[in-house]
């Protein structure tokens, strides 16, 4: 038997018969997407676990810093220490996160120097700078009330005093940008399933802040001060679970993989379980102290999950090839579809 008739051929040695009967034709094997010895097209962000952390924690800063300024607006005491207090101790653990990450102090003072409004690393350095200030000083006068002013502030006290109002607006004005500026700063970068989330990252970012600061004012506050922290929680979930589903259906469906895959996967699927008997917990027992600081554990969680899951899988993504390869495809595509074919993008294969 010849070897055009019936030998070894090419691909997966499988044969099909031509039109005529006579021919056979190898099949195509399936493309498979590498790079230059074998490296990733797209360089891996060079971050650690602690900005997953730090992802995290400033989104329980800047809700609780937003919790407290309604609070000092509407005269909730309690609920308004409680938060000054959380958004102080959370801003302090995400800034030590992302120090330790940047690896020395004076890094994060480098990028004080500058203002550039059209990087999101610059402008959040400076809306952290600017939630901690506020925050400080409102917590600060909260502490000397919770010591019996045994702080030795000297004449210091009165100014303290002066400057809590408007300090405590002031980082409620910036809690809102300080929840929200990581999903900027993460959608800015080239890694797919990050940058194929940028324009509903934001929401989801700032609904997991709320769910988790009103979980943790729930956790700290008596229930008869947490009614903000409620509402605040429950709306957070509802926002939290139609952004994720929103940014899921508008992303390019290969970049949205790693967001149900392995690890990333596990974790986001525990935090909308999580974040639904959180939210459960609050609209039937929130009224209860035991309920409410289970669920306000829930909520917490859920919006840590939530945080390491995003960022597990833009990681994952940025170590196949097929992540960046197929949805840049799909978009070439869609432009000579419509017609843009003049650029550098699309005369160039």
């Amino acid at each position: 038997m010849s070897a055009v008739a019936g030998g070894p051929r090419r691909g997966d040695g499988k044969r099909r018969g031509g039109g005529d009967g006579g021919r056979e034709m190898a099949m195509v094997p399936d493309v498979q997407f590498s790079s230059y010895y074998g490296r990733p097209v797209v360089k891996p962000a060079p971050w650690s676990h602690e900005i997953a952390a730090y992802l995290f924690l400033g989104g329980v800063a800047g809700g609780s810093g937003l919790l407290a300024a309604g609070a000092q607006l509407t005269g909730r005491k309690v609920l308004r220490r409680n938060a000054r207090l959380s958004a102080l101790g959370a801003l302090g653990l995400s800034t030590a996160a992302l120090i330790s990450d940047l690896g020395r102090p004076e890094r994060f003072v480098n990028m004080l120097r500058t203002i550039k409004l059209t990087s999101p690393m610059s402008m959040g350095s400076w809306i952290l700078s600017a939630f901690g200030a506020g925050t400080g000083v409102a917590a600060a006068a909260e502490v000397d009330r919770l010591t019996g002013r045994r702080l030795p502030l000297g004449p210091l006290r009165g100014a303290l005093r002066a400057a809590e109002g408007p300090a405590g607006l002031e980082a409620g004005v910036f809690a809102a940008p300080l929840a929200v500026y990581t999903a900027v700063l993460l959608g800015d970068t080239a890694t797919p399933t990050w940058h194929g989330a940028h324009r509903d990252l934001p929401f989801v970012f700032v609904s997991s802040a709320g769910l988790a600061s009103g979980g943790l004012a729930m956790l700290t506050t008596p229930v008869r001060e947490a009614g903000p922290a409620r509402r605040l929680a429950v709306l957070g979930v509802l926002g939290d679970l139609i952004a994720m589903r929103a940014m899921e259906h508008r992303m390019d469906p290969t970049a949205a993989e790693p967001l149900r895959r392995g690890r990333a996967g596990a974790m986001l699927r525990w935090s909308e379980r999580l974040a639904i008997a959180g939210g459960l917990g609050t609209l039937v027992g929130g009224r209860r102290r035991g309920l409410a600081a289970l669920s306000g554990l829930a909520l917490l969680g859920a919006s840590a999950l939530t945080r390491f899951g995003i960022f597990e899988a833009g990681m994952a993504s940025a170590k196949d090839p097929r992540y960046t390869i197929e949805p840049q495809k799909r978009r070439l595509a869609a432009r000579r579809a419509a017609g843009i074919t003049g650029d550098s993008i699309t005369t160039v294969d």
